[in-house]
């Protein structure tokens, strides 16, 4: 087995079919197939062998994802690493990877040339677009796609090395918002099931759909990559970083997009746009998201703009994209049987319990820890046995998220297990807080962290982002109390310009959460 052969297959079956779509260039599939194996003949040459770790540190583009085919072919391993990542953030992960080689842009030269002496098993940087580089950032060990591939190319096909199914393929790294990031290591296997779990359960694509990417490839979009590839869609690239959505939604008009993965702060943006009633977006049919809560108003917006397109996913990088699912037929915009606040059922494939901190499973509507088991499941951490020991147990894989099933199976998401707040002995689940402030007409974004507190423990209190400033206090406070048991209403909010997020996008907890505990022996 070996998941860079998803480009070979496409390029046979539909090599004249448009691979990869920007908006200066069509590239096919039979094209990018050359170019795939190229690279790989390249890199072989230059010392990368079967396992070696190859890191991806770039902005979208096509290219990336013929590096990402190339490095597999080869039977090495991709560590893909977000390209809004400090020179310290990418020495640090260089270096935990021990990986050999670094594919690059010239828009990381900086942090690249900041970082690459500190690591010492870096043998190769290989840098996208020579063109756009300052003569003096290359190296002499240095190299380039470009000269790659213009100097390996053949008219024979390059076969993949056989890999054993359990191999390495993908070390994807934890966010880091509970501590030091972690390397989730994922198999062909687990690349593969998750690809046709995702066809089954999330998005029915055929061969002559379009899909597009407007996240970054080192995350969501490139696990959807390899989704649109197994069925030979056309790809198309919204950008490479950032999101403008005026320019995604003449994209989606021009190229008839039928399926983009998205996190909800760019569902947000979108519903923002003037005019958007007046665009042309019927060839939508699945706008995937997660990575982070969408709470029920803005879901409902989204229903009354979009139709009903929307599918949500809830997984993590030690399960890629593919614990549950909520399909578009089962969001609405009505109050029903609960599900439509859910966040899906366990995907066909995958099992799925609730349980409580012995490990014993709990009973429909009793709250406890998600726990999921399948082949799309990383085999481990990489170098850290330990925490690996503690995270999958009898095959199970521990999430640390707090959630409960209903009588139908769907799981209702409610806290990571970190960000619990224990008040007085009781518990209350920050996401349901923020869910409810966010519901005030006058709140733009909120952060609910339990504090300090010599009578309670923990006491919750709310960090908000106001759209006008003229919303109090006690207003806020006094809402909550009108939708939630008086214990869940926080003790005090912060109003605050903006609030601090991770290099993903996600708010940072632990940041917000920094000021209040800082100086103590204990953060909870």
């Amino acid at each position: 087995m070996n998941i860079g052969d998803l480009i070979t297959r496409a390029a046979t079956t539909h090599g004249d079919h448009p691979a990869f779509v920007t908006d200066e260039s069509v590239r096919s599939y039979a094209e990018s197939l050359r170019r795939v194996d190229a690279l790989g003949r390249g890199l072989i040459a230059r010392g990368v062998g079967c396992g070696d770790r190859v890191a991806l540190y770039a902005r979208n583009c096509p290219e990336y994802l013929e590096a990402m085919f190339a490095v597999w072919k080869i039977g090495a391993v991709i560590v893909p690493l977000n390209a809004a990542f400090t020179s310290a953030e990418l020495a640090w992960h260089l270096r935990d990877s021990a990986a050999a080689a670094l594919v690059t842009d010239a828009g990381s030269a900086r942090a690249v040339g900041d970082a690459r002496d500190g690591c010492a098993e870096l043998r190769r940087v290989i840098w996208l677009d020579p063109d756009r580089l300052d003569q003096a950032v290359p190296r002499a060990e240095d190299t380039s796609v470009p000269e790659l591939v213009r100097s390996h190319r053949s008219a024979l096909e390059l076969r993949s090395v056989d890999r054993s199914p359990d191999d390495l393929a993908w070390l994807g790294y934890t966010s880091g918002t509970t501590g030091q990031p972690k390397g989730a290591m994922l198999s062909h296997r687990a690349l593969q099931f998750q690809a046709i779990s995702a066809l089954a359960d999330v998005e029915r694509l055929e061969q002559g759909d379009v899909g597009m990417h407007a996240a970054p490839l080192s995350h969501g979009s490139g696990y959807n990559a390899l989704v649109f590839t197994m069925k030979a869609c056309t790809q198309v690239f919204h950008r490479p970083a950032g999101f403008d959505p005026v320019l995604f939604l003449d994209q989606v008009e021009r190229h008839r997009v039928a399926a983009v993965f998205l996190v909800p702060t760019q569902i947000k943006l979108l519903l923002e746009v003037p005019g958007l009633d007046l665009r042309d977006l019927s060839s939508l049919r699945w706008i995937m998201y997660g990575g982070a809560p969408m709470y029920r108003r803005d879901q409902v917006r989204a229903l009354q703009t979009f139709g009903p397109v929307l599918v949500q996913i809830f997984g993590q990088t030690e399960s890629p994209m593919s614990g549950t699912v909520l399909p578009a037929d089962e969001h609405t915009t009505l109050v029903a049987d609960g599900r439509e606040v859910s966040v899906g059922r366990a995907r066909h494939g995958i099992e799925l319990r609730v349980v409580d901190e012995h490990g014993t499973e709990l009973p429909a509507g009793q709250a406890g820890e998600i726990c999921l088991r399948g082949d799309t499941l990383m085999t481990g951490y990489w170098r850290r046995p330990d925490a690996t020991a503690e995270t999958i147990v009898d095959g199970w894989l521990h999430t640390g998220d707090i959630g409960r099933l209903d009588e139908h199976g769907y799981l209702h998401l409610l806290d990571r297990a970190k960000d619990l707040i224990i008040s007085g002995g009781l518990n209350v689940y920050p996401i349901e807080v923020e869910d409810v402030l966010l519901r005030h007409p006058d709140v733009v974004e909120a952060c609910v962290i339990g504090v300090p507190d010599d009578k309670w423990g923990e006491a919750v209190r709310a960090v908000v982002v106001s759209a006008t400033g003229r919303v109090g206090e006690r207003d806020l406070i006094e809402f909550v109390g009108d939708h939630l048991a008086g214990f869940k209403k926080p003790k005090a909010i912060d109003f605050v310009d903006s609030l601090p997020r991770t290099s993903y996008g996600k708010i940072a907890k632990r940041a917000v959460r920094e000021k209040y505990w800082s100086g103590l022996d204990r953060t909870i």
